[in-house]
């Protein structure tokens, strides 16, 4: 029997989630969504045969679920997640996991006392630069990553003014827990070490800005709130001596969007890394994944060449976690990995606050 899947959310990445749970093999019954019309919406897009304007409804009326997939804005996330662990359905969730550490625990407590899967949309990890590199890692290629640098900057990328992305309470942060993709994938192909302190920055210049707007996002709310950070920049150390930095923005005066990791390992260096277009991904977009070492006495750089992948991820990681529920493969994060990543992004924040290091 195939795995039955509800998705909580009519928004844009519906499209990915619904994808990747069909080719994986997944039914998807139904969707739901607090804007009913806008759940009977995404439902005939996507094909999916009942659609509720509440989560609770659908969960009594589709007892035959067995998880649920999760995209709505951040402060609904840990809440949405416990219902549905409580409720003994498996939960895949958008980025972040929650608003801070705190809701994390909740959540992971939650799915082991249900005894169910719980996984997160860290959807660089299921890129095809990513498993090409942590094949190499996990060979031995690269030895100890010492050193890390995590960046996703944007120099026009406000996701719209005033609306859920911009209000600290529904978001729990800008750029810093929008755009932790870089740090988690940083921290990934480090073997997730254990943090043990943080000095960062937040900044503010041009988040009122709309020519800093970006070509995405969500329509301008005239009299939301617009109260979280425009880039933060910080340094993570770890308890095994190993440390990473990181930049990420929605608005800063950089040449262009950058999404990438490098590091420094002691057998060879690597670089995953896409720079986005003028508009985007356009034809002006470069892909890049290299490993950097020494062979023979002489310094060689290794072109690592993948399938193109436009979606970045979010459909092979959908499959991911249709597959860890029917068992064929190893989940690409864990609850205790989403733990660690919410402290940093919480120390971080704390830090930015009180112009102090951070013990983690």
């Amino acid at each position: 029997m195939s795995i039955k899947i509800a998705i909580i959310g009519a928004g844009g990445m519906a499209a990915y989630h619904a994808t990747g749970f069909r080719q994986a093999g997944a039914e998807i019954v139904a969707l739901a969504d607090v804007n009913k019309v806008a759940a009977e919406k995404a439902a005939a897009k996507h094909g999916i045969p009942r659609f509720f304007g509440d989560v609770t409804e659908m969960l009594r009326a589709v007892p035959e679920l067995d998880a649920v997939s999760i995209i709505v804005p951040n402060k609904f996330h840990a809440p949405l997640a416990l219902q549905a662990l409580k409720a003994g359905k498996h939960v895949f969730c958008e980025k972040p996991p929650a608003l801070n550490a705190r809701e994390m625990l909740q959540l992971k407590t939650a799915a082991a006392k249900a005894k169910r899967t719980l996984m997160f949309n860290f959807n660089n990890r299921a890129r095809p630069e990513s498993y090409a590199m942590m094949d190499y890692i996990r060979q031995g290629a690269v030895g100890t990553i010492n050193t890390c640098q995590a960046k996703w900057i944007r120099r026009a990328g406000i996701p719209g003014f005033g609306g859920w992305f911009t209000t600290k309470a529904l978001s729990g942060g800008g750029p810093l827990i929008d755009l932790l993709h870089m740090i988690d994938l940083g921290m990934y192909f480090m073997g997730y070490p254990e943090p043990a302190h943080i000095l960062a920055r937040t900044y503010n210049d041009h988040i009122n800005n709309h020519a800093f707007k970006g070509p995405w996002g969500i329509p301008d709310v005239a009299k939301g709130k617009t109260d979280v950070e425009a880039a933060a920049h910080g340094f993570v150390t770890f308890k095994t001596g190993q440390a990473l930095s990181f930049q990420v923005s929605w608005a800063e005066l950089n040449q262009r969007e950058e999404v990438s990791v490098t590091f420094q390992g002691t057998k060879a260096g690597g670089l995953v890394r896409r720079l986005f277009g003028i508009d985007g991904l356009d034809a002006t977009a470069i892909d890049a994944c290299q490993l950097y070492g020494v062979e023979n006495g002489r310094h060689v750089n290794r072109d690592i060449i993948v399938p193109a992948d436009e979606p970045m991820g979010r459909v092979r990681s959908a499959i991911n976690f249709i597959r860890v529920l029917d068992g064929t493969e190893k989940p690409l994060n864990t609850p205790d990995q989403a733990l660690s990543l919410m402290k940093v992004i919480d120390g971080a924040y704390k830090s930015a606050a009180t112009g102090k290091p951070v013990a983690l």
